[in-house]
């Protein structure tokens, strides 16, 4: 009864890590890593890990995503003070 769960989340899964590593904008690439995080965290679930899975729950959708989106934030605008000063 389950196998077709597992096989449903690993499809997320694979799916998830093909348009986050085909996805070529930074700040993109950031939430589908979040999308990603989110589907491995329910894949965790699935295969009876809930600790594991709220762990990448925690880090892997939210955190992770949130530091590159700010370190994205912080280099496009860096670059743009460049741009201004020259």
């Amino acid at each position: 009864m389950d196998d077709p769960l597992i096989v449903v989340a690993l499809l997320l899964v694979a799916a998830a890590a093909t348009a986050a590593v085909a996805t070529r904008d930074p700040a993109r690439q950031a939430l589908v890593l979040a999308v990603l995080g989110t589907a491995l965290a329910v894949l965790f679930t699935v295969l009876q890990a809930p600790d594991v899975g709220l762990s990448q729950l925690s880090v892997g959708s939210a955190l992770t995503p949130l530091l590159l989106l700010l370190s994205v934030r912080k280099v496009r605008r860096r670059q743009r003070t460049k741009e201004k000063g020259k």
